[in-house]
């Protein structure tokens, strides 16, 4: 039973870009870069192409409405806004985004709370024992704030009894959301049973179960 609610309620958030993937984003090498579409273009910078700087305006480096929240994704009882790139045009080579997360009560997903109780926490691997790990965990109220260090797992349970609001901020321009159970059983093409049932040391009834829970 313990292992089923660990694998169903971490969610880990990786700062990535969409390919080729790096740890962080370097600096800019311009004071501003407004990302735009024009397959013509052969100059990109940050995997963008900028606009003329002369043909940039005040609403590049703006965005609106991150005070209502979005639409709960069911499985993981969360709605995720993310201020990115794609969304925010001046912020391509600033190296920096931010998001708005809204987290239904007992579910889990990045962070100045604003609303609500939560749980966090990140693991630190062991340098000396490769099977432990040490977890940092604190419980977060309205005003605290509590940051991951890059590159390690982490993650957020609501442990109040309404919903919760945290305010993230990501040292990329367009960062993204990985959840561990979602990309190990429903991975394309699937991981073999056998590695699965090893790993996590179970048998391939579980296993299959994990797979149609998470497809």
């Amino acid at each position: 039973m313990s292992m089923w609610w660990f694998i169903t309620s971490l969610v880990i958030t990786a700062f990535i870009c969409n390919f080729p993937a790096y740890a962080y984003d370097n600096n800019p090498l311009q004071d501003i870069c407004v990302a735009v579409n024009d397959s013509q273009a052969s100059v990109l910078v940050n995997g963008k192409i900028c606009k003329d700087p002369k043909l940039a305006t005040a609403n590049d480096f703006y965005f609106s409405s991150l005070n209502f929240s979005r639409d709960v994704y069911p499985k993981y009882g969360i709605a995720v806004t993310i201020v990115g790139v794609k969304e925010m045009p001046g912020l391509n080579t600033l190296g920096i985004s931010t998001s708005r997360a809204d987290i239904e009560p007992q579910t889990t997903e990045l962070i100045t709370v604003l609303e609500g109780t939560l749980y966090v926490g990140f693991l630190v691997p062991d340098p000396i024992n490769f099977f432990k790990s040490r977890l940092f965990s604190k419980i977060l109220n309205p005003g605290d704030v509590f940051v991951f260090p890059i590159g390690l797992i982490h993650f957020l349970y609501n442990v109040g009894h309404k919903k919760a609001v945290v305010f993230g901020s990501y040292n990329s321009q367009n960062p993204g959301l990985i959840t561990i159970p979602s990309s190990i059983f429903a991975s394309e093409p699937p991981i073999m049973d056998d590695i699965l049932a090893e790993g996590f040391q179970l048998n391939k009834t579980e296993i299959a179960q994990f797979r149609k829970k998470f497809s």
